[in-house]
């Protein structure tokens, strides 16, 4: 069993602004623990997790796949961006994060680069104008409010990811039963070419959480082959 990263230097003050780990942190943990062979396997060059909040996901990844690969993070929350920093320095590794919209300032420099995209979104569904004023203020809120059906904020990002993803790279997604699963696997599909899997599910009380796993379909086609 791959060990959680070392938190301890967090503490609930830090946790008052910035996302603590819970039920889809953990769940997406195992799930890159079910994965390390082939995490391993792709040897990835870059990887990139947005909204990192305390840095737990990224320094986990870390601990799969050494120092080999580069870790970018972004988060809009400012504290987070100091958080996930003392995460990889407080578990030996260089998480390089910066507070950012989803990836924006990354875009052109990272096009068609990054082997590992990781994104736990907010995915609660709320008010359109929660789940606004949350990216705007830059705070805590914006770790959960998504917007309708929990979508609003996704979406955005999703538009991003093919550009992002290199030929070999897996996009990792953590979504809620009611985010509309399928859906979401059809438009990324028929729009981006992205095929996907389920690689994990669980239920944490009322909600029942996914992780969904993208990769390119001409990816897929060549290994067929």
């Amino acid at each position: 069993m791959i060990p959680t990263p070392d938190l301890s230097h967090l503490t609930s003050k830090d946790y008052d602004l910035v996302y603590e780990p819970a039920e889809d942190t953990f769940l997406l943990l195992d799930a890159f623990e079910t994965q390390a062979g082939v995490l391993r396997e792709l040897q990835p060059k870059i990887c990139l997790e947005i909204g990192s909040g305390s840095g737990c996901v990224s320094a986990f990844l870390a601990s799969i796949l050494g120092p080999s690969s580069l870790y970018f993070c972004t988060d809009i929350n400012p504290y987070a961006c100091t958080c996930t920093r003392n995460t990889g320095t407080q578990n030996k590794v260089v998480l390089d994060c910066i507070n950012a919209s989803f990836a924006k300032p990354l875009m052109l420099r990272l096009r068609h680069s990054v082997d590992v995209i990781v994104f736990n979104p907010p995915y609660v569904p709320t008010l359109e104008d929660e789940a606004e004023d949350a990216q705007n203020d830059h705070d805590i809120r914006g770790s959960w409010a998504g917007g309708q059906d929990g979508m609003s904020v996704t979406n955005l990002f999703l538009q991003d990811v093919e550009t992002l993803l290199s030929s070999k790279g897996f996009f990792f997604l953590v979504a809620l039963k009611d985010n509309d699963i399928p859906s979401i696997q059809n438009r990324m599909l028929q729009d981006h070419g992205l095929q996907s899997k389920i690689i994990l599910q669980r239920r944490a009380g009322r909600e029942h959480l996914f992780i969904l796993q993208f990769e390119r379909v001409d990816k897929a086609i060549a290994l067929e082959g």
